[in-house]
């Protein structure tokens, strides 16, 4: 169980790393499309496939967050992404980030997911 907790957060660490790397201007436009679905993904407070679906809803959490994670890690250059995961430890020692702009978009993105499907399933018109 510790090495669980261990794991999550070096994940939640390397995500606001992740997240802090996005803002960074050095940062590649190659580099910061992964991390921006990385970073949504993980912060979003609604899964790309539910959990209660089993095994599938798993896989967002345990496969493809991870993925996105090492792939992100792979195309930034490593002295950026050294400087932020310095920048993300201290912000995680001294106090949470609260990012409420990030939160009302994932929202806002969602909602326009789901209106999409709603008017492709029930082919409702404008």
């Amino acid at each position: 169980m510790h090495a669980l907790k261990t794991i999550i957060a070096n994940l939640k660490a390397e995500s606001l790393a992740l997240l802090l790397c996005c803002r960074d201007r050095r940062v590649p436009l190659y580099a910061k499309i992964p991390a921006i679905l990385a970073v949504g993904l993980f912060f979003s407070p609604i899964d790309l496939i539910p959990d209660f679906i089993p095994v599938l809803g798993h896989i967002d959490d345990i496969l493809i967050i991870p993925l996105l994670v090492k792939l992100t890690v792979r195309l930034i250059p490593p002295h950026l992404l050294e400087e932020n995961r310095k920048k993300a430890g201290y912000l995680i020692n001294t106090k949470p980030p609260v990012m409420r702009t990030a939160a009302v978009l994932i929202i806002l993105l969602w909602i326009a997911i789901t209106g999409f499907v709603l008017l492709k399933i029930f082919n409702w018109k404008y």
